[in-house]
Order: structure tokens, then C-alpha cells, then sequence
């Protein structure tokens, strides 16, 4: 077993645990990730081997890259008793091989003529390859990570130093390729178009892989459908949106699937309300990704008549042709308003429906912070829930919610399975209009619970 040292992106803290998680159980990995800290972006962890290290984190993107452990201490004497008694038996390895030195600091710097006596300190190491700082075989790192303001005495005016390690570098994660889909460079997005980083992130929590079908019920101008396919997975979608679904004959979702040469991932799209999904019950999906529609932009509304008891009994309309109205290729059909948490209630019943065993639903989730709890969040007995991810923003915030089918015939998949039928007496839109200000006492947020 040896040490290593993960260097992680200092954002979205929260959900950087969740996604290495997800890597090594898609990995096989063996890791312990429970002493990670959201305030640090410097994670030791032990690992069997190296190839395990560059498993891990190769299509990480909130990883930066990953070392190996030579040596660490709170000083910089005892970095070096450590290095000397750790790894000495490695030197002659890399004795001869080009490298370079790098310096990393956590919450404090060193000048440029400080960073250059650290890096002669380790001269005893007796390297004799050339130094090249392009393109090196190898890199070896100090790191350092210093005290944090509420750690150090008033009286002490320069930061103490908390802890260094030095390491040799060992890979990088795919955190570059944020930028390579970044929504102002792809050529078909829209309004409800999903930030690319954040659906990276997701489809690496799902699990999106070669040989697995991921589905997005709305899926838009397909943000989630090209993540997923990035990994490998094949991408199916539908909305009730036809609109963003086909696009336009120049820019469209396959645009943005031959955009970035995944194509051949790209399994199809369909119009629907999701609420009468078609798709058959027997049919399995490894994955479920989305970003419900909260109802924000403009109400939230599935198939249906306001009144459909006005209805019931009329013929369907003909048109002077003869030709039935809703027969027609540009027949819009009517819609009704819809709750969210309805709509949560039946994405839960349906992931449990059609996930196949251990496959993973993931879907967003926005709260206000004026009264969130645990109540708030959907529950199914046949869906364990692993992690509830949070991106905080000012007054609200958007949760990742990760579920796991449990295996068919386990104890809580026989349970018997009611919709909780959750009605609130308002909803996200309501508080997002309002500006989240404290409600009134006859608008009260509190919910009842009924089977259905």
C-alpha cells in the first residue's frame, strides 16, 4: 500500500467526495475518502498501486491530479528525515531521467528565491538527468498548505506552515476539458441549457460508461445527453419541448454530438409529456440524468385539459377537411399546470421502474434556504439515497440528489409502494417571485402527506 496525495479544484466542495466515490466504484478501486475536509483541497489517501492512482482520478473533474507520497512533515526538516527514511531506495530509479521542480502553496506563497532554496534543499536526492521544464519524464512537487488566519496568534505576521509533502507527480484528471465544452463555445444551446462543468460532474456520479444507456426525460438542447456520452455511454432523451428537441436543420443536438466527434454515443430523442412516457415498462436504463423543470422560466405544465370533465364526453374536432385536429403534424396539444413535487414523486416511481439494479438516478433539485430540511427531499423504498450534493447560491440553492436502484427481490424493493402524494402549499416558483422573503402566515410551506 502507498500514500497519495490528490490535489483537488477548489470549487463545488461538496460534491468532490461524491464524484471520487462514484470513480472508484467504477474503477474497482479501494479507497477510504471518509477523512476528506470541504475546507481543503489537499487529499491523502492509501492505495494498492499506481495504475489504482491513475484509475481514480483520469476522468475526474474536480480532481486537478494526483502524487505520489515521497515524503511529509510540519517543517521542512522533518519533509526531509521523512523523504530519506521513506524513499531512498526509489532515487536510483530516477537518477538518470530529465525532470523538473514545482511548488504549490495552500493559503499562503513563497517568493520566487524562496521557492528555489526549498527546491536546492533536496539536492542529497543526487538527481543527474537534465532539468527540462517542458515536457519532463518526470515532475516532483512540494506542496505546501499553511495555517489558516483562525489558526495563527494576532501577533504573528506571516503564515505559519501547517504541513508539507513532497511527491512525484503521477497524472492529471480531465478538469482541462471544461473548457472544451464550455456552453459559449458549443454551436446548439438554449435558455435551459445546463452548465457543462456541473453536467460533467453529474455524469461522472452516475456512472456514465462505455456499454451503459443513460436517459435525460428532459433533456432540452441535450447538456446531459453529450456529458454522458463524453465517458462512453450511450445518450437517449425526450421533452415535452419538440421545439428544443429538433431545432433547427443547421443546429440542432446532433450538431452539438458532431461539434465534439461523439456521434456514434448518440442513441435518439422523442417528444413526449413525461408523465406518459412510452417507453415500455420492461425497458432498462443504467442511468437517469436531468435537471427537472422547476417552473421558473415559465410554469410547469403536462399534458391535459385544466377541465377534463368539460371534455369527456365531446368527439374529437374534425377539421373542414374531414382530418382530425390532433392528427395534424403542427396540432399543439393542451397543457395543464403541474406541481413539482409531484413531478418529483413521479421521477422517483419511475427510475425505480426502470433502473436496472444498482443503476443510479441522478437529478437536480432546487430549495430555498429559509426552510429546508430533510423533509424536503423525495423518497422511494426502492431507492436508497447516496449523496445530496449543494450548490449554494444567494437566498436558494440547487441540490444534486443521487439515488441507487436497490437490487430486485431485496427487503425494501417488496415493500409495498404508494406515491407520498406531497402537496405544498408553495412551491419554489412561488418563493423564487417573492425573492424568498419570509412568508405569511396564510402562506404557510408546510405539507401533508396522503397515499394516493
Amino acid at each position: 500500500m502507498t500514500q497519495y496525495l490528490i490535489l483537488l479544484a477548489q470549487k463545488h466542495e461538496s460534491f468532490r467526495k461524491t464524484e471520487l466515490e462514484a470513480l472508484a466504484e467504477l474503477e474497482r478501486v479501494s479507497v477510504d475518502l471518509s477523512h476528506h475536509d470541504d475546507n481543503v483541497p489537499l487529499l491523502y489517501v492509501t492505495l494498492d498501486c499506481e495504475e489504482d492512482a491513475r484509475k481514480l482520478i483520469r476522468r475526474s473533474i474536480l480532481a486537478r491530479s494526483i502524487f505520489e507520497v515521497w515524503g511529509r512533515g510540519n517543517s521542512l526538516d522533518s519533509l526531509h528525515e521523512d523523504v530519506k527514511q521513506r524513499t531512498s531506495h526509489l532515487w536510483p530509479k530516477y537518477k538518470h531521467v530529465s525532470f523538473k521542480f514545482d511548488v504549490i502553496s495552500y493559503q499562503g506563497s513563497r517568493t520566487k528565491e524562496e521557492q528555489r532554496e526549498i527546491i536546492e534543499s533536496f539536492s542529497y536526492v543526487d538527481f543527474d538527468g537534465p532539468i527540462r521544464m517542458r515536457s519532463p519524464e518526470e515532475v516532483f512537487t512540494i506542496v505546501e498548505e499553511y495555517k489558516s488566519k483562525t489558526d495563527m496568534l494576532p501577533s504573528t505576521e506571516r503564515r505559519e506552515l501547517k504541513d508539507i509533502c513532497f511527491g512525484r507527480f503521477i497524472a492529471s484528471s480531465q478538469r482541462d476539458i471544461i473548457d472544451q465544452y464550455d456552453l459559449k463555445k458549443r454551436k446548439y444551446i438554449g435558455t435551459t441549457s445546463f452548465d457543462a462543468e456541473l453536467a460533467l460532474i453529474s455524469s461522472n456520479i452516475g456512472l456514465a460508461a462505455p456499454g451503459k444507456i443513460v436517459y435525460d426525460p428532459f433533456a432540452g438542447t441535450g447538456s446531459f445527453l453529450v456529458a454522458a456520452s463524453h465517458f462512453g455511454a450511450m445518450a437517449l432523451g425526450s421533452d415535452i419541448d419538440g421545439r428544443q428537441i429538433r431545432g433547427t436543420a443547421k443546429s440542432n443536438i446532433t450538431t452539438n454530438y458532431s461539434q465534439y466527434n461523439i456521434k456514434s454515443q448518440f442513441l435518439d430523442t422523442f417528444v413526449c409529456d413525461f408523465t406518459h412516457n412510452p417507453l415500455r415498462q420492461s425497458f432498462r436504463l443504467d442511468a437517469i440524468i436531468c435537471d427537472p423543470p422547476y417552473g421558473v422560466r415559465e410554469g410547469l405544465k403536462v399534458l391535459g385539459s385544466r377541465n377534463a370533465e368539460r371534455y369527456a364526453d365531446k368527439l374529437p374536432t374534425r377539421l373542414e377537411n374531414g382530418d382530425l385536429s390532433h392528427l395534424r403534424p403542427d396540432y399543439i396539444p393542451p397543457k395543464k399546470p403541474y406541481h413539482f413535487d409531484a413531478l418529483l414523486d413521479d421521477l422517483l416511481f419511475f427510475a425505480a421502474d426502470h433502473l436496472v439494479d444498482n443503476g443510479r438516478l441522478c437529478c437536480w433539485m432546487p430549495t430555498a434556504n429559509e426552510d429546508y430540511g430533510e423533509r424536503h427531499i423525495p423518497m422511494h423504498p426502492d431507492l436508497n439515497l447516496i449523496s445530496n450534493c449543494v450548490q449554494e447560491f444567494n437566498k436558494w440553492s440547487r441540490r444534486l440528489l443521487t439515488y441507487e436502484r436497490c437490487p430486485r427481490g431485496c427487503t425494501l424493493s417488496l415493500r409495498p409502494t404508494t406515491k407520498s402524494g406531497r402537496v405544498y402549499k408553495e412551491q419554489f416558483r412561488d418563493k423564487y417571485f417573492r425573492g424568498f422573503a419570509k412568508a405569511k402566515d396564510h402562506e404557510s410551506v408546510e405539507w401533508m402527506e396522503q397515499s394516493l
